[in-house]
């Protein structure tokens, strides 16, 4: 009787089991949580107290042995009685740390790239700072103190005053020696930690995923290989 029904049934078995466990790869990794927060400020300006709410959005870039921190505006949060010429206005925040980590992070605007009329909300755009993580764990980031700068002065102190929820959660791993062990000094071109990208989206968690399961497929394919031609012996 022939062996090649058996062998297509081997075959198929381990296809089907190799499928089951990239899925179960992406059904279980972890991944950064990111939402756009409506943010409450409240301001203390030169021309008295003004408010205005924002939607704001964090994310996180892995670079090296740390992280590039953006924050974005999608309004403006005061406004100024007299225009402000281009190049004037910079904006800078701190981003409060929570979690598995304290303290602050710091992150700056670029000067305003074209004049703002008066009575008119200033745009703030996008803000960077870098965070460099002590320890492996979970470290969310919520929007705290804004201050614009502008015509030589902090035009505008915003707090923020509806206590809100962090805008990003950020999962550390891969650090070395464990939870408790700061990462070592940066010394240019070193190899490569093997900490996971940080994914502040739904979509980035599926397509980093997606090639880590291509790779099992991949993998599994071979073994079918290899089993097939060594059973045909």
């Amino acid at each position: 009787m022939s062996k090649e029904p058996n062998r297509r049934r081997t075959t198929a078995a381990l296809t089907a089991a190799v499928a089951v466990a990239g899925a179960a790869v992406l059904a279980g990794a972890p991944a950064a949580q990111a939402a756009v927060v409506d943010i409450d400020y409240a301001c203390e300006t030169k021309i008295g107290p003004k408010g205005a709410v924002s939607p704001v959005d964090i994310k996180a870039v892995k670079n090296g042995s740390a992280y590039t921190i953006t924050m974005s505006f999608e309004k403006g949060v005061s406004d100024s009685p007299v225009e402000l010429p281009k190049g004037v206005m910079t904006p800078r925040a701190d981003l409060v740390l929570g979690g598995d980590d304290s303290g602050t992070v710091k992150v700056k605007g670029t000067p305003n790239t074209a004049a703002i009329p008066p009575d008119t909300p200033i745009k703030i755009g996008t803000l960077t700072g870098t965070y460099t993580p002590k320890k492996n764990g979970k470290v969310t980031f919520t929007a705290g103190t804004l201050t614009v700068h502008a015509l030589g002065m902090d035009a505008a102190v915003c707090t923020t005053k509806n206590n809100p929820a962090p805008s990003l959660e950020l999962e550390v791993t891969g650090l070395s020696g464990g939870s408790d062990t700061p990462p070592p000094a940066d010394e240019g071109d070193e190899e490569d930690t093997g900490a996971e990208l940080p994914k502040t989206g739904p979509l980035d968690s599926a397509v980093a995923l997606g090639t880590l399961g291509g790779t099992v497929l991949l993998t599994g394919a071979a073994g079918v290989l290899w089993l097939t031609r060594r059973t045909a012996r």
